[in-house]
């Protein structure tokens, strides 16, 4: 037998990713990729060719276990790694991203009653159409004082397990009523891996309300709505499993599958964002982690509690055991560059990226909001949509594109000192993810945050956090602080930000400051207004 290895899979918006990792070094040997076959499902059902409403955002389970079927054989073909040196596997998945299933972890979508109704489909992190029920949450629990609602900075996010479970039931009570569990992606798929349903406290910490061992209570839920008293116990409450605890065995279906050794060790469940933090050995206080790709989603660790106003959540040992963990995030970063790309500009992101790297701060006149996905922190507002103030005719693509750089980079900045603020201090931004690659961009962020940026070693960060957590569950480390002294990896510092830099965007973020606050607090609801009417509009048409 030779050394020791893992398998880490990192399930993304668009595709999953499977690395084969050395345990005793956190060596990469060999990665793949998969492609979901139907992506993400934002304006038809494939199955109907049915029009989907706005802020709808859908899956298809069935692409999740092409990953294990086609990407982990795979990986092991790249690494030219023997299978019988894997020790364990694990998985870390988008959030909050949620399965309706039966009994056995059947998806809805897959029996032929409901392949029609897109509310049995998985709904994806970034399916914002609940945000009517978030509103009607947040202000119930504000109007009874539930003490749940400061670790989640004031407000619960429509993104998030309660929210999308009121919109099932709402919306969909047929399907709301043949469900029987409403899963976490994460753990969906470690429930077909092992055949074992092992909630992760991950997820049921910042995206399931689960605080000091509590749910929101069967007052609560009833006084929301009729019909939803019992949701807490009969769709979401689970046994929990600890994050690098070892949920279950790797089953003989799910070994022909991958090409794994039937009976290995598989890992509890985890979020993207937060297996991360290991793999950049970022497992202290004050180290912040911004992993950067579609969204970004910011953790840190912290050695006391406190309530962060539009935090996503604080649950402790949530990232790692004997600390704080501390979540916000925006949820649009690489979507906005893509989205202004695809549909407003010829030039790519390279050529683009070149051009605007040749101008001046502030030269080309403009300050951008950067809510086209809406506001995940620290308003927590997905009806929230993006800005750009100052477009003349002389205005150039490559000036929008670096108007909606900046604009991501003031979204950090305002997370960071809300922190702060807080007394929840940042002394390190260590930058993970696929945007990592643009130099220009990861300069800006250094310049606005006023902070020296790290950059993580590893191109494939979530993958490597998951294969550090298998290798806790497999009992080669006794600990994730230990595995991620051995296995993690991280550039220290690798950009500056410039004096000179530093002062101009000081001026710039008070613009930003000043529009958040206008068009974010109360100044100006004409996003909400509009929003609602393009609702309006799309019903007529349906």
């Amino acid at each position: 037998m030779g050394q020791p290895l893992t398998v880490g899979v990192d399930f993304g918006t668009l595709s999953g990713r499977a690395v084969v990792v050395r345990v005793a070094d956190g060596a990469e040997l060999g990665s793949a990729v998969f492609e979901y076959p139907h992506g993400v499902l934002d304006e038809t059902l494939p199955a109907t060719g049915r029009p989907l409403p706005p802020d709808w955002a859908l899956q298809v389970p069935a692409d999740y276990v092409g990953v294990l079927r086609t990407a982990v054989p795979a990986a092991l073909t790249a690494a030219g790694a023997d299978p019988a040196d894997v020790i364990g596997i694990a998985t870390d998945f988008t959030a909050c991203t949620m399965v309706p299933t039966t009994a056995d972890g059947t998806p809805l979508c897959e029996l032929p009653e409901f392949e029609g109704n897109p509310h049995a489909y998985v709904k994806l992190w970034k399916h914002h159409s609940a945000q009517p029920q978030a509103d009607r949450i947040n202000e119930l629990a504000r109007t009874r004082g539930e003490k749940w609602l400061p670790r989640y900075g004031g407000l619960i996010s429509s993104e998030w397990e309660f929210a999308k479970g009121l919109q099932l039931l709402e919306e969909a009570p047929e399907v709301y009523a043949a469900m029987r569990h409403w899963v976490e992606a994460a753990d969906w798929i470690v429930w077909q891996l092992t055949g074992t349903y092992v909630r992760n406290a991950c997820t049921a910490g910042y995206k399931g309300i689960l605080q000091d061992g509590q749910y929101p209570s069967r007052d609560f839920l009833r006084e929301l709505a009729p019909g939803f008293e019992s949701f807490v116990a009969d769709k979401l409450e689970h046994p929990l499993g600890q994050l690098g605890s070892r949920a279950g065995s790797l089953s003989a279906e799910a070994a022909a599958w991958t090409g794994l050794p039937e009976g290995i060790a598989v890992a509890v469940g985890n979020v993207d964002a937060h297996v991360t933090a290991p793999a950049a050995n970022a497992v202290e206080p004050g180290q912040m982690v911004a992993i950067m790709g579609t969204s970004t989603c910011h953790v840190m660790n912290g050695a006391e509690l406190r309530e962060v106003p539009g935090m996503c959540g604080v649950v402790d040992g949530g990232i790692v055991a004997g600390l704080w963990g501390y979540e916000a995030g925006q949820s649009g970063v690489g979507d906005i560059f893509g989205w202004f790309t695809e549909h407003f500009a010829r030039d790519g992101h390279e050529q683009l990226t070149r051009l605007a790297s040749q101008q001046e701060i502030g030269e080309h006149g403009l300050v951008a909001l950067d809510w086209h996905s809406g506001n995940r922190s620290v308003l927590v507002d997905h009806e929230l949509s993006g800005v750009v103030v100052g477009q003349t005719l002389a205005t150039r693509p490559e000036d929008v594109y670096r108007a909606l750089l900046e604009a991501t980079a003031f979204g950090t900045r305002k997370i960071i000192e809300t922190f702060g603020e807080a007394g929840v201090p940042v002394t390190e931004l260590i930058i993970a993810g696929g945007l990592v690659k643009n130099a220009l961009l990861m300069q800006i962020y250094a310049d606005v945050t006023n902070l020296p940026l790290s950059v993580i070693g590893s191109e494939q960060g979530p993958a490597l956090g998951s294969a550090i957590h298998a290798a806790v569950a497999a009992g080669a480390y006794p600990d994730i602080r230990a595995a991620a002294a051995a296995m993690g990896s991280v550039r220290r510092a690798v950009y500056q930000p410039v004096p000179a830099h530093v002062t101009a965007y000081d001026e710039l973020y008070a613009e930003y400051t000043t529009l958040h606050d206008y068009f974010g607090r109360g100044g100006n609801d004409v996003m909400h207004r509009l929003a609602a009417r393009r609702r309006a509009v799309a019903k007529g048409r349906s």
